[in-house]
């Protein structure tokens, strides 16, 4: 890839960075303007342009993929503030959940005139490139807005809707911006790497499974790295970063100074978003992932496990982490109404912390202590989840969390290797 060609500013952009602006002489070059992003200060992409009043998109017809996470630090959401500022979208689309988030898992709002804006809004969750291409071309799309937080997973499914909607772009000859936030996990690669022949919904390309990049960086290597294979040999005709003032790589949210706004129904809260990288992997287990408690991905259990679970892993000594023995009845999702045994992930020093091994051992330990109950869910789910049948074989096959943690080494390296010239933060 062309370096100059991601890290240089578009016209779009102009007004945001010289053209030969390195990261950081970009950033004090805003703040000498007035822009956000002093010292001790994170400041999301949609605020560095809701500062300027969008006036580098006025006379654009924008199309904006956004969610309940695309706010600005007063708690607006950016279509909202860029109606108020007379640069109004021609089209809003959503993604998993919707672009206001009221649907749950795996669900949708459909297609729909937003009652505030009065905008329409159409369904991207799960869409093709080329039916999201037909969207745009409907709308007279020119350029694609993108501003969703991320958790840093491969399986959580917006950075799949990014690519889509880069893809539908690349299609339609759109230009494409992004509105960058941080990882709110930290900027470090851990865990496996997607085999090709194992893509789904919950990985559709080849990157680790706590993937490190902010998503302004993953549109960076997705547009070099894949993007051409799946267009015929075509790229972004233009691709721009708004990048995140004052975060630095390992910055995790609670560190940021902003607000944390729920990404999707069952992340509540920061500390979700911790485990989450790890724990994810049990909605391809029998075991429940905690959806319909208070604490889904922190609260893991089934009907028939006890205190042994919990004994067994603490004494395995985990960093960062103390699993609690816990019960409780879902409201929905896998046992609705049963009483479950399990344990409550507390993550007590979030820098120590890898929930990936933990979730491992978590996988193990539950196979050993528990073997009348533990089990995969009948469809091998989480084949696609860890992104080969790797982790169900070793483990069904008696490996323990040092050999099964130790057999992706190779990989994760490479990854950190591949992804390297696309990091925009330190």
């Amino acid at each position: 890839m062309d370096r100059r060609r991601f890290l240089t500013a578009s016209a779009l952009a102009a007004p945001l960075l010289s053209a030969a602006a390195s990261p950081a002489t970009a950033t004090r070059q805003n703040e000498q303007q007035g822009q956000p992003g002093g010292p001790g200060r994170v400041t999301a992409g949609a605020d560095v342009l809701a500062a300027q009043g969008w006036r580098s998109l006025a006379g654009r017809k924008v199309g904006v993929v956004s969610n309940p996470t695309g706010v600005l630090r007063d708690g607006t959401h950016l279509v909202d503030s860029m109606v108020a500022a007379g640069v109004r979208p021609v089209a809003v689309f959503g993604p998993e959940h919707g672009f206001r988030g009221t649907a749950q898992a795996g669900g949708s709002e459909g297609d729909y005139l937003d009652p505030r804006t009065r905008l329409p809004v159409y369904d991207a969750y799960g869409a093709t490139a080329a039916k999201l291409a037909g969207q745009l071309t409907k709308a007279g799309v020119d350029t694609v807005l993108f501003d969703i937080a991320d958790i840093g997973a491969r399986f959580y499914t917006y950075i799949w809707t990014m690519y889509s909607a880069m893809h539908a772009a690349a299609l339609t000859g759109a230009a494409f911006v992004v509105l960058d936030r941080p990882n709110p996990v930290g900027g470090e690669a851990f865990g496996p790497t997607l085999d090709p022949a194992f893509a789904s919904g919950v990985g559709r390309k080849p990157i680790a499974q706590q993937h490190g990049m902010t998503v302004g960086e993953l549109a960076g290597l997705f547009d070099a790295e894949f993007l051409p294979a799946d267009t015929g040999g075509k790229r972004l005709p233009g691709l721009e970063v708004v990048r995140v003032r004052g975060w630095r790589r390992d910055q995790l949210f609670a560190e940021t100074g902003l607000q944390w706004v729920m990404p999707s129904p069952n992340v509540p809260t920061e500390q979700t978003a911790l485990a989450y990288p790890g724990t994810c992997l049990f909605e391809g287990t029998v075991f429940s992932e905690g959806r319909g408690t208070t604490r889904p991905f922190e609260i893991i259990g089934a009907p028939g496990v006890d205190w042994r679970w919990a004994e067994a892993l603490n004494a395995l000594g985990l960093p960062g982490v103390r699993l609690r023995e816990h019960h409780f009845v879902p409201t929905f999702g896998k046992f609705v109404g049963e009483a479950c045994g399990g344990v409550q992930v507390h993550v007590t020093d979030p820098r120590r912390f890898d929930p990936i091994r933990t979730a491992i051992a978590m996988i193990v330990t539950a196979e050993l202590v528990h073997p009348d109950v533990f089990g995969w869910r009948p469809d091998n789910y989480v084949d696609k989840l860890s992104g080969s049948d790797r982790l169900r074989r070793m483990v069904d096959a008696g490996a323990g969390v040092d050999e099964v943690v130790g057999a992706w080494e190779s990989e994760q390296a490479a990854f950190r290797g591949l992804r390297r010239e696309y990091l925009l933060y330190r």
